[in-house]
């Protein structure tokens, strides 16, 4: 037998322990050619023009390459260690370490290049249905043509060629250190065991847990009014991130094995089989784990958090539109809007109108204000606002005493939390007005335009309205003091007036705004983030989970003697495989549900700077992922069972 027969028997051999490692190579590289031909397809331009989409596509790729490649060097890691008795019988019968670095080599130069192929073809495969799935997300009506782009292809080859050559530097230097007696303890000593807890294990314990309930405490008030400057809030952010951090680490290291073992000791001894299979060999072996298991479970976490704040974002897009702009077109020229009126009329559209004179003034809101903003820099007896007379609203009648404030957005509602009522003073140039102030749910009838930040704005009596129009502080007044909402009575033909806006020119004025416009240009923006940060997440997601499914084919080899000497005792597959399944769900369960309510802690605190809607869009992501991440701890299921059937 030559070396060529040696090496194609042996490929032959180890291909069934590959099957996953080449589907995640071929699926990497997929992902990757995909990814890298929107980069070049000529259907991006519009997307690329409009905010600048090529940036963050490139940006991404990098991003993309770094998970690729940690994953791949890992993997290539866990595989040559398994390989280790077999280079030792090569050394035993006189090869060389260069002859047999030559004949792994000449495998793995086979296996990943032919994956790579393979997996180029899928993503050019797949290149048109990503395109199409982009433009639905953002909006754009154009069409996706499957074109193949020579430079995404050059670019592919070139950085998994480098992969490559980072692998075969491993390998090198694997079996150069290695002696014929360390490579065949090569797996034996791949994982420390330890008999007992010790007090320091369980202190880390309690500390993990700790340090994580503080750092959810603190996300919890990060936006509260407990931090009222950048600096405590920067300050803050890296507290609550290294306590996390730091705290999932002990986390792995010393509280599972401290729960665990308090199981253990209320069962006084008394251990189930599923007992021996699942608790006792989880204790021992995540401790060793700790700094993987917290990689993933921190990226994790973090490709959740992201995922579910874009979502939010653009599952917000429609609500969001509505608050900025509370009718489908605003103006705040009467000029101007009379010209889209007649364009509106002579199409056959007819629509509502109204007209809304506003102002801006100074309020004192310091004795109804329940947060601090002196940190703020924020002067509470200088709170700029739009006040708009009782006459916006039908119905409304105020005496020349009172006052209701609109709704504010959610961020302004955390920074800026009013008591239900109380005294506040309205500032003219030279005039102060006393008002007595009461809570009202009424949302703004202007735009955003008049409401810096999504400020309240204050609705007065006419007779304070007018004398307030003869006070004014020119000064902080806006360009416009007119709002000029049109409403279409037949919402079938907003489409066709926002082209007839837009045609106008009106689109590109500050101050005009038509609610379908906001809409689109939010999905257009949180489209594209949402669509690359579930591209990088399917990517984490998938080599993260063949990381965990390696560790547990290498576990189920290292155990295989012991199912061998339950089998004899008497123990049957099934009863084996109970134990299995309970191993299983809480290897791949404790990573997901710790990385799940990290990122629920991290959503939670921040969410309403995205959107306006939580639970549904944070639901759905979490689900989603859940689903696709249960898929592997499913497939190390199937392998052990596997093992357990042979190892009688």
């Amino acid at each position: 037998m030559n070396i060529n027969d040696l090496m194609f028997r042996n490929l032959r051999k180890n291909l069934k322990n590959y099957y996953l490692y080449v589907f995640a190579l071929v699926f990497s590289a997929a992902l990757y050619f995909a990814f890298v031909t929107l980069q070049f397809d000529p259907s991006m331009d519009e997307v690329k023009g409009s905010i600048k989409g090529g940036a963050a596509i490139k940006a991404a790729s990098v991003v993309l390459v770094a998970i690729v490649s940690i994953f791949l060097l890992y993997a290539n890691n866990i595989f040559i260690k398994r390989r280790s008795k077999e280079i030792g019988l090569f050394q035993l019968i006189g090869m060389t370490k260069h002859k047999i670095f030559r004949i792994l080599t000449a495998e793995n130069f086979i296996l990943y290049f032919s994956s790579l192929i393979l997996g180029i073809f899928a993503g050019f495969s797949v290149s048109k249905l990503l395109i199409m799935m982009l433009f639905k997300i953002i909006g754009v009506y154009d069409i996706a043509e499957l074109h193949f782009s020579t430079n995404a292809l050059i670019q592919t080859l070139i950085v998994f060629s480098v992969i490559y050559l980072f692998i075969m530097l491993m390998n090198y230097k694997f079996i150069r250190r290695q002696t014929i007696l360390s490579l065949f303890k090569a797996t034996s000593v791949a994982e420390g065991r330890v008999k007992k807890m010790s007090f320091l294990e369980m202190l880390m314990g309690v500390v993990g847990l700790t340090l994580i309930a503080i750092g959810y405490y603190v996300s919890s008030k990060l936006f509260g009014g407990d931090f009222v400057s950048m600096t405590e809030l920067f300050a803050a952010m890296v507290f609550i991130l290294g306590s996390v951090i730091i705290g999932t680490y002990l986390f792995y290291k010393g509280s599972v094995g401290f729960i665990f073992n308090m199981i253990r000791k209320k069962k006084n001894g008394h251990l189930s089989i599923n007992d021996v299979m699942s608790l006792s060999s989880i204790m021992f072996r995540m401790k060793s784990n700790a700094v993987l298991l917290t990689i993933i479970t921190t990226v994790s976490a973090l490709a959740i958090g992201l995922l579910c704040l874009s979502y939010i974002s653009y599952y917000s897009a429609e609500a969001s539109a509505k608050s900025y702009v509370p009718d489908d077109f605003s103006i705040t020229n009467l000029q101007d809007a009379d010209k889209f009126k007649a364009a509106l009329t002579a199409k056959n559209l007819s629509y509502t109108e109204k007209i809304i004179e506003v102002v801006q003034a100074n309020i004192n809101m310091k004795s109804i204000l329940k947060t601090e903003l002196d940190g703020l820099n924020i002067d509470p007896n200088i709170v700029t606002s739009a006040v708009i007379s009782e006459q916006a609203f039908d119905g409304l009648n105020l005496s020349a005493d009172e006052a209701l404030l609109t709704k504010s957005s959610d961020m302004m509602q955390k920074f800026m939390e009013l008591d239900n009522a109380g005294p506040i003073e309205l500032q003219g140039m030279s005039e102060v007005i006393p008002l007595s102030y009461k809570e009202t749910n009424r949302e703004s009838p202007v735009s955003w335009s008049f409401r810096s930040g999504g400020l309240p704005v204050l609705i007065v009596d006419e007779t304070i309205f007018n004398r307030l129009k003869q006070d004014l502080n020119p000064v902080i007044q806006k360009k416009s003091s007119i709002y000029v909402g049109i409403e279409m009575d037949d919402k079938t033909n907003v489409e066709e007036a926002n082209e007839i806006f837009n045609e106008l020119g009106f689109n590109t004025i500050n101050a005009y705004d038509s609610q379908i416009g906001v809409r689109d240009h939010q999905k257009l923006n949180m489209g594209l983030i949402m669509f690359i940060v579930g591209f990088l997440g399917l990517t984490f997601l998938i080599t993260s989970g063949c990381i965990l499914y390696f560790k547990q084919m290498d576990e189920s080899e290292e155990e295989k003697s012991s199912y061998t000497i339950l089998r004899k005792l008497g123990f049957t597959q099934v009863d084996l495989l109970k134990g299995i399944q309970m191993k299983q769900l809480f290897n791949f369960g404790i990573p997901l549900i710790v990385g799940l309510l990290h990122s629920y802690f991290a959503v939670q605190s921040g969410w309403f700077l995205f959107g306006t809607e939580l639970y549904a869009p944070m639901i759905i992501v979490m689900v989603l992922y859940t689903a696709l991440y249960s898929v592997f701890g499913i497939l190390s299921v199937i392998y052990y069972k596997k093992v357990i059937k042979e190892s009688l």
